[in-house]
């Protein structure tokens, strides 16, 4: 489902109620003559919804974490908000940028429209810029030819199967974050699909390495054996950028989590 493009049908028609009761219907009412109904409706939500219109597209946005791939940093019921100018502000609907703000760096939580299906939001972790060579080999990261930075911290419990999986804080770029591997987990890639540049990366029984071409960003969760993401389905092109996670603002399971990711 297209909210934006629901939203902004509503506000089309809304605004237009609101001009017509404003600018023609009022003018030949009686005095004192009620508004119709349908006039009356439209025109008072056409305030409340531009209001929102305007939120959601150029301020902030709610996402829902819809499963389990950014373990440890997001768990599946968290509502984060998202950062929808940081990256540059775009056009609500069609998603063109018109204003040059910040480039997506390595380590931001970026959520973006699935290549594959831009009707779908996926969140992941920018790992590969453009023009980076990154590799994911023997469960190790390695971007330029340059070891990804990693320490021990111990075993994660993962709360609602209870069971543990090594823990390990990794630095990319100025951001550091902790990631889980499962031990047991081959390291090479069981499923690919057929994508753009899929010639830029090469596949092994030890795992993948690829070059990130130009306007383009490879992506990560942060559960390395969990996450179905660009070691699969490929690169995520500029267009398809919508913001940058920041805030998480509710949990029902859990209020201690509130606040815990920035």
């Amino acid at each position: 489902m297209n909210f934006a493009l629901i939203l902004f049908i509503l506000l089309v028609v809304s605004g237009l109620l609101w001009a017509l009761d404003r600018f023609v219907a009022r003018k030949r009412r009686a005095a004192g003559a009620p508004s119709p109904w349908w006039v009356e409706y439209g025109a008072s939500f056409f305030p409340v919804i531009l209001v929102v219109f305007f939120l959601r597209s150029f301020v902030v946005e709610p996402f829902k974490i819809p499963s389990g791939s950014m373990i440890p940093t997001l768990l599946v019921g968290d509502f984060i908000l998202v950062n929808k100018w940081t990256y540059g502000i775009r056009l609500p609907v069609i998603n063109k940028k018109i204003i040059e703000v910040n480039e997506p760096q390595r380590g931001d939580v970026m959520v973006f429209r699935f290549p594959a299906d831009p009707s779908l939001d996926y969140i992941k972790r920018v790992v590969g810029l453009p023009g980076d060579k990154v590799a994911y080999e023997d469960k190790r990261l390695t971007i330029n030819g340059q070891a990804v930075s990693t320490t021990a911290q111990g075993d994660y419990l993962h709360a609602d199967r209870l069971y543990y999986s090594p823990r390990f804080s990794e630095r990319l770029g100025k951001v550091e974050h902790d990631v889980i591997v499962e031990n047991d987990a081959p390291p090479f890639v069981s499923q690919i699909t057929s994508y753009p540049f899929r010639e830029n990366c090469t596949y092994t029984s030890r795992g993948l390495s690829c070059t990130v071409p130009a306007g383009h960003y490879f992506m990560m969760g942060d559960n390395r054996d969990g996450s179905f993401d660009s070691r699969g389905w490929g690169f995520v092109p500029e267009a398809n950028i919508v913001g940058k996670a920041f805030f998480i603002w509710f949990n029902f399971s859990d209020l201690k989590r509130i606040g815990s990711f920035h």
